[in-house]
C-alpha cells in the first residue's frame, strides 16, 4: 500500500471514530471548517465590518488582543511563525550588533526551519547545551562566546515538550542579561505553559524582550503567528514583515479562527493539562499491564498537555495496528504517526500525544483499555483487503 493510500486509510479511520484520544484535528474536511467559522465568528467581530486590507481590521483587532494577553506594548500579525522568528532575530541582531543567537540544537529555529537565520537572516548560532533539555543559567553563563540574543523554546517540543522551572526560567533570562544579551521566547505553544509555571501569561511574557506565539498549535486555528513586544521593535518587524512578503492583502479567516481559538481553547488549556497527567499515568499503567516489554512516557508527569510515549516495536506496525483499531472499534488512542527512534535504533519508536477537547471523555480505565486493545492488533495479521 502507498504511503499517500495509508495516509487516508488513517483519515478515514480516524473521521469515523467515535472516541479519540489524540489526533482528533487531523484530516477535517473544508466544509466542515467553514461552518465551524461561519458559527464562532458573528460573536468575535463585528461581520458587518469590511475585510481586511494588508493588515488593518480584524487583523489588527487581532494584534491589540494578544498584545493585551502578553502584557506586551504592541504585537504583529505574521502569515507563520517561522518568518515571525526570522524577522525577530534580525531586529534584535541589528540593535545589539551582535548576529550571534544562543538555541539549542533540537530548536524549530534548528531542526524544522532550514536554516533560515543563516541562510536568509546571515545570523549564526551558537548551542547552549546538547543534553535533551533546556538549558541551565550556569550553562548560559559558561557559553564560550559572545551573543546578541538568547532564543528559549517553551516547551522544547522535540524533547519531549518540556519545561524547566519556574524559578530555574527566571535565573536562565538573569543569566542571559548578565552577558547583555536580549531575551526572545519562541513561544509558539507558550499558551499551555502557565499551569506548569504557576503564574499567568503576561508574568511569563514579561521575562522576554519579544515574544512569538501560534494561533494553531494550540488554539486550532488555521494558520498564523504573532511577535509581541516594544513598540519600537514591533513597528521594525512590520517593516521587514513586508520586506519578507509577509504583509498579505486579506487574512481574515485566519484572523477570525485565531481570535476564536483564544476565545474557546485559551481558557480551556488548563483542563487539558491536568487531563494529560491522568492520561500520560494511565498509559504507563496499559503498558505494564499489557506486559510490554519495556516502554516510556516522556516526561512521565507533562509539563503541558502534549508528551511523548516510546515504545519497542517498529513504527509502521504501530501506526498500521492504530488504523485497524480506529476502523475495528472506532476508537483512536493514537491518531499521529508512529516514528522510528532518532539515530536509527531498531525496533524502537516514539509518537506525540495530544490531550484537547475530545479526550476529556476517556477515564483511565478506558485509556488502560485501549492500550490492550492496541497491542493486541500487533501480534494478530491483518485479514485481505484491510479494515475489518
Amino acid at each position: 500500500m502507498s504511503d499517500e493510500m495509508t495516509l487516508a486509510r488513517r483519515i478515514a479511520a480516524l473521521r469515523g471514530s467515535e472516541r479519540v484520544l489524540s489526533g482528533g484535528r487531523m484530516g477535517v474536511p473544508l466544509g466542515e471548517l467553514l461552518s465551524e467559522l461561519a458559527e464562532t465568528a458573528p460573536g468575535l467581530y463585528d461581520m458587518d465590518a469590511m475585510p481586511d486590507m494588508y493588515g488593518d481590521g480584524v487583523v489588527a483587532r487581532l494584534e491589540e488582543r494578544v498584545a493585551e494577553l502578553l502584557g506586551m506594548e504592541a504585537a504583529a500579525f505574521f502569515p507563520t511563525g517561522t518568518m515571525a522568528q526570522q524577522v525577530a532575530l534580525r531586529c534584535w541582531a541589528g540593535r545589539t550588533g551582535n548576529p550571534t543567537v544562543a538555541l539549542h540544537p533540537l530548536s524549530h529555529l534548528e531542526r524544522f526551519e532550514r536554516s533560515a537565520y543563516v541562510q536568509v537572516s546571515g545570523l549564526r548560532g551558537v548551542h547552549t547545551t546538547d543534553e535533551p533539555r533546556m538549558p541551565t543559567a550556569a550553562e548560559i553563563r559558561e557559553l564560550a562566546e559572545p551573543f546578541g540574543t538568547l532564543t528559549l523554546e517553551l516547551p522544547l517540543r522535540d524533547a519531549g515538550f518540556l519545561l524547566p522551572t519556574w524559578e530555574e526560567l527566571v535565573e536562565v533570562v538573569e543569566a542571559a542579561r548578565e552577558r547583555e544579551a536580549v531575551v526572545h521566547f519562541d513561544g509558539a505553544r507558550l499558551w499551555e505553559c502557565t499551569e506548569h509555571f504557576g503564574v499567568g501569561l503576561q508574568e511569563i511574557a514579561a521575562l522576554a524582550d519579544s515574544v512569538y506565539v501560534s494561533f494553531y498549535k494550540s488554539l486550532g486555528g488555521i494558520s498564523g503567528a504573532a511577535l509581541a513586544g516594544p513598540s519600537t521593535l514591533i513597528e521594525e518587524a512590520k517593516t521587514w514583515r513586508h520586506r519578507y512578503g509577509g504583509t498579505v492583502f486579506q487574512q481574515w479567516p485566519a484572523a477570525l479562527s485565531a481570535l476564536a481559538g483564544l476565545e474557546r481553547e485559551l481558557p480551556r488549556l488548563p483542563e487539558y493539562v491536568a487531563h494529560a497527567k491522568v492520561v500520560a499515568k494511565a498509559l504507563q499503567e496499559g503498558f505494564a499491564e499489557a506486559g510490554v516489554p519495556w516502554s516510556r512516557v516522556h516526561p512521565e508527569v507533562p509539563h503541558t498537555h502534549r508528551f511523548q510515549v516510546w515504545l519497542p516495536y517498529d513504527a509502521d506496525a504501530l501506526t498500521a495496528a492504530g488504523t485497524r483499531l480506529a476502523e475495528e472499534t472506532r476508537t483512536t488512542l493514537f491518531g499521529g504517526r508512529w516514528m522510528p527512534a532518532p539515530g536509527a535504533v531498531p525496533g524502537l519508536s516514539f509518537t506525540e500525544v495530544t490531550v484537547a477537547g475530545s479526550a476529556l471523555a476517556w477515564t483511565a480505565a478506558d485509556v488502560r483499555e485501549a492500550v490492550g486493545a492496541l497491542l493486541d492488533r500487533l501480534d494478530r495479521p491483518e485479514r485481505e483487503g484491510g479494515g475489518g
